[in-house]
């Protein structure tokens, strides 16, 4: 009962230098169990890194990475009883998809019946059952990848880390196994960290979505919010088309008025300048019955949300 009541995952004042370089930048963050966590952000964010160091691959310069109100600091990758799927997905040439998913099992001294049926349950989950015995250049992309998440299922992991894990699947197949993750996700009630820099990948999947940018993080929050009431400016291009208006409250604060051109504005003071982000589009979250969580759809309406001026602009 307690570990259900701490964090899955807990980053407290994580960072992450190399030499002169700052890859993560005093992060804290708390991860809820069960919960499919997306972190958004560009090439370069932080967001791998950051991965990484839950993982083990790597140790933070400052601050402590917690699982279960636990510091893994000195426990090594193999006993952190953490699932790590990337884009590429490094499955054995030489192995059938059976071999390749039990890989994980042999390595913990599983014995041979028990790891068969280990094996045989983790390719029903991902719809491969009819292709073990089938060697990775016989299967297409798309079941490369299942294969992949089987293998970092089949040891029951607590966290499931991925990486990009979509990136190389064209759009359709992408479409698809976002629907699948979902649906493998609720059946296991697995925590996941999802790594991601496609916007609608992350708002159409995520429960919550933490927005990397220059090794910080900028907001956690669910889709719908984060797309509302961005933080900054960053989060409100980022996250959608979005004009930003310099506007000036009046009478008290009762009214607008706009006062120049579109631009990002030095500060953010009641009854001075402010900045507001005129969206397109306002997302809403439609609840399908297939999924445990949400799938993101778009309505036409016309939203004006106040958002601060980035630090130091």
């Amino acid at each position: 009962m307690k570990d259900k009541l701490l964090p899955a995952v807990s980053f407290q004042g994580v960072a992450r230098r190399y030499g002169a370089v700052t890859a993560v930048n005093d992060v804290s963050l708390d991860i809820a169990t069960g919960e499919f966590f997306a972190l958004l952000g560009s090439s370069g964010s932080g967001k791998t890194t950051l991965l990484m160091l839950l993982a083990g691959f790597d140790r933070p310069t400052e601050g402590r990475v917690l699982m279960s109100g636990t510091s893994v600091a000195e426990v090594p990758p193999h006993r952190r009883q953490i699932g790590v799927v990337s884009q590429n997905y490094a499955l054995f040439p030489h192995l059938t998809a059976a071999e390749n998913v039990a890989y994980p099992l042999k390595m913990r001294g599983v014995g041979r019946p028990d790891r068969e049926e280990r094996v045989k349950a983790a390719l029903s989950l991902v719809n491969l059952t009819e292709r073990g015995t089938s060697y990775p250049s016989q299967l297409s992309g798309g079941q490369q990848q299942r294969v992949a998440l089987a293998r970092s299922l089949v040891f029951g992991p607590s966290l499931l880390l991925m990486d990009e894990a979509l990136g190389a699947l064209d759009r359709r197949l992408r479409d698809q196994m976002q629907l699948e993750l979902k649906r493998i996700q609720g059946e296991l009630g697995l925590t996941v960290i999802y790594v991601t820099h496609d916007q609608s990948e992350a708002m159409g999947m995520a429960d919550p979505i933490g927005v990397m940018a220059h090794s910080q993080l900028l907001q956690v929050a669910d889709p719908e919010n984060i797309y509302a009431s961005p933080s900054d400016h960053f989060v409100a291009r980022f996250l959608g088309e979005c004009s930003i208006l310099r506007v000036k409250s009046i009478d008290g604060g009762r009214g607008y008025e706009i006062t120049g051109p579109r631009q990002a504005l030095p500060s953010a003071a009641w009854g001075g300048s402010i900045s507001s982000c005129v969206q397109k589009m306002s997302p809403f979250i439609q609840r399908q019955p297939q999924l445990p969580k949400t799938s993101l759809k778009f309505r036409r309406t016309f939203a004006t949300s106040p958002i601060s001026a980035p630090a130091g602009a």
